[in-house]
């Protein structure tokens, strides 16, 4: 599975997502993201201590974001494979399990279809990875 469609990839982050992700490596240094089904905490990308997530057969690996590796399930993988992820911040309380909980911000995931057309509004993003920049308008 390639982890770019048409060289753009699959899951990107905004700046203010970036600031919390160093933020929580501060505190926990080795992290990862999954993001959730639907179950407990709704649709919400969760961020894990690696040691204490286990990745499944099943799950895919979108990308890395900050450094840190983003996977989802394969079954909503399924669902989602046409759209770009692209991992943002708003205020709240983060998912119960997640490490942005207690932070008076929470992770949110955002989307935009391949190809140009946009699933909803996306704020400017970078992939600070590759430097591109990416924008809604």
């Amino acid at each position: 599975m390639e982890m770019t469609v048409n060289g753009e990839p699959r899951v990107i982050a905004t700046d203010a997502a970036l600031d919390l992700i160093a933020e929580i490596k501060r505190d926990h240094p080795d992290i990862l993201f999954h993001q959730s089904g639907g179950c407990c905490d709704g649709s919400s990308p969760m961020c894990y201590p690696a040691n204490e997530f286990i990745v499944g057969d099943s799950d895919v690996k979108l990308g890395e974001i900050g450094g840190v590796p983003v996977y989802i399930g394969a079954s909503q993988f399924e669902a989602w494979k046409h759209t770009q992820l692209i991992i943002d911040v708003v205020p709240g309380r983060g998912g119960m399990f997640s490490l942005d909980n207690g932070r008076e911000k929470r992770f949110l995931t955002r989307s935009r279809l391949f190809g140009g057309g946009e699933a909803c509004a996306v704020p400017d993003a970078t992939d600070r990875r590759s430097g591109a920049q990416y924008s809604s308008r």
